[in-house]
């Protein structure tokens, strides 16, 4: 897994690069796994000395465990959300929301278009994009043609992403000149009016220390309009319910991704997953539609939501 990552700008053909990738990623997690079953196992055996096969039942449980992941890593879940503002705008919007990606050696061309078609079949009017959208290099997702099921993504009133700190991890100028040739908007510090008048707030990446502060980008929207912010990790969740969002998406966490990752993002973050309503704000924070390395999820699930904004009849 660490000579994939090492060597992830190289040219290396895809299948090989996805290959020494997953192969050492699902490794890492089923010998880890193994070992803390085979400590466990030991530690019993001094108050039960007639128990025999500790590795092999270690390993038997270990495999069960890294299955049940990974088919729960291949199957997120779409959560259904209808939000109401008080702010007048033209009927209902039909948002996407999702987030972490991951495209490259871990997230694949055969995955992106299972994502693709459970998108595209809920119809959105919009699709956003909450950052991560690459995971270690464009090279990666290059060299496995990614960008021909990107392209198939359908949103009437536009794709619109905000960068997350992979894209920084990746090379952010070499991530927007990729993005540049796709029907996603990469946006950054910016405001966009959809024509239902609703307006996206799409924020850069904590990763730039450089970037806008929720009040600088504020001062471009207009408050009498619905707002909804896209902001890759959701570390200000107080101020953008102060500043007025009337919706905010996040991602980042992965929901710990595996058991008791979960516990951690719980303490770290304000919200580290789900919907919650604050005294405003109506928050999102997904788990991510797909993951980093080793493709399990053990305690977590994958996520993206299909949200219905509505408002007031101007």
């Amino acid at each position: 897994m660490f000579v994939a990552m090492i060597l992830r700008g190289s040219e290396l053909p895809a299948c090989f690069g996805k290959g020494l990738f997953r192969i050492g990623s699902s490794w890492l997690f089923f010998s880890c796994t193994a070992a803390m079953l085979l400590i466990a196992l030991d530690i019993a055996r001094i108050f039960i000395p007639a128990m025999q096969g500790n590795l092999w039942w270690a390993m038997g449980v270990a495999a069960a465990i890294y299955a049940y992941g990974n088919y729960n890593y291949h199957n997120p879940q779409a959560v259904f959300l209808d939000i109401e503002t008080e702010k007048p705008m033209k009927g209902e919007l039909k948002i996407a929301a999702l987030s972490d990606l991951h495209l490259g050696y871990g997230t694949g061309k055969c995955e992106m278009k299972k994502y693709v078609e459970l998108i595209n079949s809920h119809q959105p009017d919009v699709i956003l994009i909450a950052g991560d959208l690459i995971d270690n290099s464009i090279a990666a997702v290059e060299n496995d043609n990614i960008k021909e099921e990107i392209d198939k993504l359908k949103a009437p009133q536009g794709i619109y992403m905000a960068p997350g700190n992979h894209e920084y991890i990746s090379g952010i100028e070499e991530c927007k000149e990729f993005i540049a040739g796709t029907n996603i908007k990469l946006c950054m510090d910016s405001v966009v009016t959809l024509p239902c008048g609703v307006q996206l707030v799409l924020r850069d990446d904590g990763y730039n220390r450089k970037r806008l502060k929720l009040k600088q980008l504020f001062e471009k929207t207009d408050s009498n309009k619905p707002i909804i912010l896209i902001d890759h990790k959701p570390n200000e969740l107080t101020k953008s319910n102060e500043a007025g969002t009337d919706l905010h998406i996040s991602g980042h966490t992965h929901h710990g991704q595996v058991w008791p990752g979960n516990l951690i993002t719980d303490h770290l973050f304000e919200q580290s997953h789900g919907y919650r309503k604050w005294s405003h704000a109506h928050v999102w924070v997904s788990s991510g539609i797909s993951l980093w390395g080793p493709p399990v999820r053990i305690g977590t699930k994958g996520d993206y939501a299909i949200i219905t904004l509505s408002g007031r009849e101007e």
